[in-house]
């Protein structure tokens, strides 16, 4: 009777395992537009606001399809929907190496494996996993997505050797193969939306409240801030009525502008200001690899502070990084490359990612939090399109990235902003600050 109580903190953790490899595997496959870029601009001499474009088109196509997966989800549960993006992704890098004109690129590389891996990424997580927990949410979503840190050490240098030593259409068909082999069992077999679908709380609550009646409480309703808020039924209609929800939205999308626009165009910028292809391959895997302490420390710092400072540490790291990348043309040495450029994007602006679920599911927790959540992604979408796109044309302009760079910095701080507008702290506070009471021993 003990252990099927305490199945809520097995289960959940066997989701944020699941959701660890399939996120290494799913990211790090979009991730990979930024190492083939270069050889396709080379093979191909396509200007490169029309090759990113590819990338853009990819996040448009999932700004279409992101509101019916969230319902999709409240309905069917995570996994047909996980198992699509799968496929989807798989098929689009089975087929890039075929391509020979823009069109096909943007079908490929862009409509299906982008839109695709947006599936199986960070949104399409964000669709579920915060149910799992409460008390932990920040950590366990951290840790979850610090699967895409150990995914961009391992698979995005190992992608790109093949690339050097047997040619980048090998790359998407090793890829391709991996992800279908790998993915689709794991997801049909152990992902859930929520775990009343399996008759469980989540956060292994109830089992620690009845376990052991002297400890310290933390019942989830104690974090309730705002009970009038919290207490109504949200739907759709609802949500979009509200400032908070429209807060989120230009939030979310600015600095998802900025996350899109760097990662895209990092490497190329790099081997211009006179990096090596395979310095700046390891530069974009290491990059992922401090968004492991990024994603893990802020999600745990966001449990114990709230959820703004979280964001507020990501924005600043997308700041710095900007900067970074404006001097380093003035200043080309390594110490600007992995301390700054590395550091500011991993151990600070992968973080972001921690809380990118919690902070919507605490303003609007309910029964339709992944509709809500598809709807919001249409903003996520949207930046994450226009940030390479934009960045690519500013580029065949100006012949530079400057503008492109203060660009993203401008709107890394207007995300900033909207998120301590949107006040989630004010709805629901985090465990931490949560004014912990001694439950009387009777």
């Amino acid at each position: 009777m003990g252990f099927v109580k305490r199945l809520p903190f097995f289960y959940g953790w066997v989701i944020v395992a699941v959701s660890f490899v399939t996120l290494a595997l799913g990211v790090s496959t979009r991730t990979s537009f930024s190492l083939l870029f270069p050889p396709l601009l080379d093979e191909f001499g396509w200007d490169r606001g029309v090759t990113a474009a590819a990338f853009s088109i990819g996040f448009l196509a999932s700004t279409i399809y992101a509101p019916f997966s969230g319902s999709l989800i409240d309905r069917f549960g995570p996994r047909p929907v996980l198992s699509l993006g799968v496929v989807l992704t798989s098929l689009g890098m089975a087929t890039t190496p075929f391509v020979t004109e823009p069109w096909h690129l943007y079908l490929t590389l862009g409509v299906l494996v982008v839109g695709g891996a947006f599936l199986i990424g960070y949104v399409g997580h964000s669709f579920f996993l915060p149910n799992w927990f409460v008390r932990r949410r920040g950590l366990a979503v951290g840790i979850a997505f610090s699967g895409v840190g150990i995914g961009a050490i391992t698979v995005l240098p190992l992608l790109q050797y093949i690339i050097e030593k047997i040619g980048w259409r090998e790359a998407c068909w090793s890829m391709a193969i991996v992800l279908a082999v790998l993915l689709i069992p794991l997801i049909a077999t152990f992902q859930r939306r929520h775990p009343n679908d399996l008759g469980l709380e989540p956060d292994g609550a109830t089992a620690a409240r009845e376990a052991d009646a002297d400890a310290w409480s933390d019942k989830p309703a104690a974090n309730v801030v705002d009970a009038a808020w919290a207490a109504t039924e949200w739907t759709l209609a609802r949500v979009l009525r509200t400032a908070r929800f429209w807060w989120l939205f230009v939030g979310y999308t600015s600095v998802l502008f900025a996350w899109y626009a760097v990662q895209v165009h990092q490497t190329k910028y790099l081997t211009e200001t006179g990096f090596s292809a395979s310095q700046a391959a390891y530069a974009l895997g290491m990059v992922g690899l401090g968004g492991i302490a990024g994603q893990i420390g802020l999600g745990h710092l966001s449990d114990r502070i709230g959820r703004e400072w979280a964001w507020s540490a990501s924005c600043a790291g997308y700041i710095l990084c900007c900067a970074a990348l404006l001097l380093l043309p003035q200043h080309p040495g390594s110490t600007v490359l992995y301390i700054v450029i590395i550091a500011s994007q991993g151990l600070l602006g992968y973080g972001l990612t921690s809380v990118l679920g919690a902070i919507p599911l605490e303003l609007f927790e309910g029964r339709r939090y992944s509709t809500i959540f598809g709807v919001l992604s249409i903003g996520i979408g949207l930046g994450c399109a226009a940030g390479p796109w934009v960045t690519g044309v500013i580029y065949d302009a100006a012949g530079s990235y400057v503008l492109a760079w203060w660009l993203a910095i401008g709107l890394c701080a207007l995300s900033l902003l909207c998120i301590w507008l949107a006040a989630p702290r004010k709805v629901r506070a985090v465990a931490g600050r949560v004014e912990r009471t001694r439950v009387p021993n009777n």
